[in-house]
């Protein structure tokens, strides 16, 4: 197990190339299943997560190949339609693979995903919209039984948003019989650029980018070629980084469009983000205060709430931060107010007040984007900082400390 080591207080300066976004490479590999052949995906992140999904596929009889950024899937051989407990307890998103593996064989193994050290995440929705397609499904063991003859198109209602749902079920339905109509479906750009791979597949839907989606099943679909969409939430991460530490950053490959809401705020927050054909941010380290409510897109991403928190804890001034996506999806803040941040935490608002400095010192990482607001806290803190349990980070970060160290960040990689 390793931990990073970060001595705070240098400015970044330079320029940071946004890999391919994690939440979009995911659906895609998955989507793969859907048709016997080979399928590439250019621009694909080399993340834990992204491992964790191609061992799952090579256990149900995928042939894959990760050389320069591309994933090489031949899915001819795919034989098996269980994904087992012990790699999908691992990851949530394996969950992925239910809506492609019915869509194939009419049946589907499917362990109840884990992955998460935070808070109930439930799929009932996946369930739901499954169902409404005509599958049977029963849960057994912990394992999701689906089965069905053949699938067919369905009217479906999400009473929420829900961005693996739209996924899970756009997937089984594009070779479903008949219509289907999904409402309040996800309008995320993961599920834009999920849609758009699935057309490329053959897949005929309207209203793609919108929460209405209409899909009229084919009898077949092509293997996929695609290039994955910049990582937003990587590129909201590196523009905290730069406010944070100050300096000057220059972002490549990111997607001004998919991050309004993250400029909107680092604007009021007094960061000067300047957007063309690469966004630019400029921050002399002085914070001001900017509330954040979180909310589905194109709202402030749940994803950069504990950035934004870390940010906040430097500001000149008081600041509440309200996560109306997941309720308590706060374990960071406790080891932010270890580096001297001044947070509490009451039902799912977080009020900061901005402090003076922060002082290193060693902190636990306890998730993803936990970890993520602990290393820009450490860039801030006086003196030394040390990041343990950092194996989180590598789930939806491609060697973050590789492209903070190119900025000028004091960040290294250790052994515990």
């Amino acid at each position: 197990m390793d931990k990073f080591i970060i001595n705070g207080g240098k400015p970044l300066e330079g320029t940071v190339y946004i890999g391919g976004a994690k939440n979009a490479v995911l659906p895609a590999i998955a989507a793969s299943l859907l048709a016997s052949g080979i399928s590439t995906i250019s621009n694909a992140p080399q993340l834990r997560d992204v491992s964790t999904m191609c061992h799952l596929l090579r256990s149900l009889g995928a042939q894959i190949v990760f050389k320069d950024g591309v994933l090489t899937i031949d899915t001819a051989n795919v034989n098996s339609f269980e994904a087992p407990y012990d790699i999908v307890k691992t990851m949530r998103a394996s969950v992925y693979v239910l809506g492609p593996l019915i869509a194939r064989f009419g049946k589907v193994l499917v362990s109840l995903p884990g992955g998460c050290a935070w808070g109930p995440r439930p799929i009932d929705l996946h369930l739901f919209g499954i169902k409404k397609l005509g599958a049977a499904i029963s849960l057994d063991k912990g394992y999701i039984n689906a089965a069905a003859d053949t699938l067919h198109g369905a009217e479906i209602a999400f009473a929420k948003s829900s961005v693996g749902a739209t996924g899970n079920v756009l997937m089984a339905a594009v070779t479903a019989k008949g219509k289907t109509v999904i409402r309040n479906a996800a309008v995320e750009p993961e599920i834009t650029s999920l849609t758009e791979n699935l057309v490329k597949m053959g897949a005929h839907i309207e209203g793609i980018g919108t929460s209405s989606l209409k899909i009229s099943g084919v009898t077949s679909l092509e293997p996929l070629h695609t290039t994955v969409i910049p990582d937003r939430i990587e590129a909201g991460t590196f523009m905290a980084a730069g406010a944070i530490a100050g300096g000057k950053i220059i972002l490549k490959n990111a997607e001004p469009s998919h991050l309004s809401a993250v400029i909107e705020k680092m604007r009021a927050a007094g960061i000067s983000v300047k957007v063309g054909e690469e966004i630019i941010v400029e921050s002399d380290g002085n914070i001001l205060p900017a509330d954040v409510l979180t909310d589905i897109y194109p709202g402030f991403p749940t994803d950069l709430q504990a950035q934004w928190i870390a940010l906040m804890s430097v500001a000149k001034g008081n600041t509440v931060v309200e996560d109306t996506i997941f309720f308590d999806r706060f374990t960071h803040v406790a080891e932010l107010n270890r580096l001297g941040a001044d947070i509490n935490v009451e039902a799912n608002k977080a009020y900061i007040k901005g402090v003076d400095e922060l002082k290193g010192a060693h902190v636990m990482s306890t998730d993803l984007r936990a970890s993520a607001s602990l290393i820009l806290a450490g860039l801030r803190a006086k003196n030394q900082t040390e990041v343990h349990r950092i194996y989180h980070i590598d789930r939806g970060y491609e060697s973050i400390e590789k492209k903070l160290q190119a900025l000028g960040a004091s960040i290294r990689r250790a052994p515990e």
